[in-house]
């Protein structure tokens, strides 16, 4: 397990550079990682994740300037994701699906809190590697798998036609994109976002006001939510559902 959250951490923290620049139109290679304040290089051992952070009290050690808590949250999220994924799931092939797709719904969710977009260049390439993995090493569910991304998309695109302010064509995207990685698991999780969705915004108009339908929540972040309990424990919940509803 400590390896699975070591490699986490380290994919966390290439999220972060994702997050931070790809919205930006930057290439994620080049330059190195530097400090967003000053320009100065990181040196790799400021670079270690969330360790490093700490070491340095949240500061540039080159300006002193103040380093966003977010990046170590993203760093031991994504480790945290893995090793529940193994933990769950096992250790098995299934990973080559299971691993890219909670630092994907870690990455949208990071560039839609801020942003307010789903970028395509996550999506689609996201979708592509669903599908030929899928074909490689489960071919027999592929078909399902198809179906489940077709029937999330147009669900989402209906509900966005309905209500354009609630969410957008990337919230529609990425539920087809869910769909195309879980499957039939897919239903569970857009309910755990629409549930969580719901929860929060009624929540927030209460404490806010009209001022908090205006500025709206982007709903990237629940859809993640809704796909890391559909990975997780999907196909529990549609067996807990069929036995209580269905017998």
């Amino acid at each position: 397990m400590i390896s699975v959250g070591l490699l986490g951490a380290l994919i966390g923290s290439f999220l972060n550079v994702v997050i931070y620049r790809l919205p930006r139109r930057e290439s994620l290679a080049f330059p190195a990682s530097r400090c967003t304040g000053c320009g100065t290089p990181i040196s790799p051992r400021d670079n270690v994740p969330v360790l490093s952070w700490i070491a340095l009290r949240g500061r540039c050690r080159g300006c002193g300037e103040s380093i966003s808590r977010g990046y170590p949250a993203v760093e031991l999220l994504t480790a945290l994701l893995f090793v529940a994924v193994v933990l769950v799931r096992g250790l098995d092939i299934d990973l080559a699906l299971e691993l890219p797709m909670m630092a994907m719904l870690v990455a949208v969710a990071g560039i839609d809190l801020e942003h307010r977009i789903i970028p395509n260049r996550i999506l689609l390439p996201a979708a592509g590697l669903a599908v030929a993995v899928t074909a490689m090493i489960h071919p027999d569910q592929l078909p399902e798998n198809l179906i489940a991304g077709a029937g999330a998309f147009a669900f989402l695109l209906t509900a966005a036609l309905a209500y354009p302010g609630g969410m957008g064509m990337g919230d529609v995207k990425l539920a087809g994109v869910m769909g195309l990685y879980l499957g039939l698991s897919v239903v569970p999780a857009l309910a755990v976002a629409f549930l969580g969705g719901s929860a929060v915004g009624i929540a927030v108009m209460v404490r806010q006001g009209a001022s908090a339908r205006k500025r709206g929540l982007p709903f990237g972040p629940f859809l993640a939510l809704g796909g890391c309990i559909g990975l997780l424990a999907g196909p529990e919940l549609i067996e807990l559902y069929s036995r209580t509803f269905l017998s």
